[in-house]
């Protein structure tokens, strides 16, 4: 059970053989080296380092005193001054666009301060916040005579003589459209309700002669009154009733009439129902 179990572990058993075999394969790259030489060659390989960490130090303090390093902050400073200088200039644009904006919107309220001293509403209460001066007052007869003379002008215009005329054509305007209409209304064909009706006539017994008793029933003229379609319909006991259809004008003739003008024949008819009834 045990084997089992490290069989399906992932444990590396064979690692020796492989460190044994990375020993060899640099033994054999670099040759056979003794203990002391080993040592020794650590060291240098140590002091080399060192040399290389100072040679680097030494770089990068001659790359940062020299006129390399200097380039870099005044490139900065100067990219700073470029931008402070459009920076600038753009605020100047900005100032003068402001300024123009100022002025537009002083003459629109010049203007509107114009507009509102030249509406009717001031002028109609202007007159009552002003003095009439005595000059004002005191005008000469030669002006007052022109506008008499214009109003006599206005009076001899007579602007509302025309709505006599005006009311007069509309009313005939009127009376034809009225005719008119009558006449097209007169032209229509009437519709004339009218109604289907499917009565059941009865006799007294199975000796009636059914064919007598349909004869009496289409005897029946009225105005307005269409006889239609009939058929014997066996009641039982060998007695047989007549249907038949009719169609009527319901202003003309009425069901109380149609019912009592079959009953007439009381030698034939026993009693007359209404089997059904439907308008058209």
């Amino acid at each position: 059970m045990a084997t089992n179990f490290l069989v399906h572990e992932k444990i590396w058993f064979d690692k020796f053989r492989y460190d044994d075999a990375e020993r060899k394969f640099y033994e054999q790259m670099n040759g056979p080296v003794a203990g002391s030489s080993r040592q020794e060659n650590g060291a240098s390989v140590i002091l080399r380092d060192i040399a290389r960490a100072r040679e680097n130090i030494q770089k990068s303090l001659a790359g940062s005193s020299g006129p390399g390093a200097s380039s870099g902050p005044s490139g900065d400073h100067s990219e700073l001054a470029v931008r402070i200088a459009s920076l600038e200039v753009e605020n100047q644009s900005l100032r003068g666009v402001v300024q123009d904006l100022q002025q537009a919107v002083s003459r629109l309220e010049a203007r509107l301060s114009v507009l509102e001293k030249s509406s009717p509403a001031h002028r109609a209460t202007a007159p009552q916040t002003q003095h009439v001066s005595p000059m004002r007052q005191a005008e000469p007869p030669a002006r007052k005579a022109a506008p008499a003379a214009e109003d006599d002008e206005d009076d001899a215009i007579d602007l509302f003589g025309s709505d006599e005329e005006a009311d007069e054509e509309a009313a005939r305007l009127r009376a034809e459209r009225l005719q008119q209409y009558a006449e097209k209304k007169a032209k229509r064909p009437v519709l004339v309700a009218k109604s289907s009706i499917l009565l059941d006539v009865k006799p007294w017994d199975d000796e009636t002669d059914m064919a007598q008793l349909e004869a009496c029933v289409r005897s029946i003229h009225l105005d307005g009154l269409t006889w239609g379609a009939s058929k014997l319909v066996p009641v039982g006991y060998g007695i047989r009733k007549l249907q038949i259809q009719c169609v009527v004008e319901d202003d003309k003739v009425g069901v109380d009439l149609l019912e009592e003008e079959v009953t007439k024949f009381g030698e034939h008819v026993q009693s007359v129902d209404i089997a059904a009834f439907n308008k058209i």
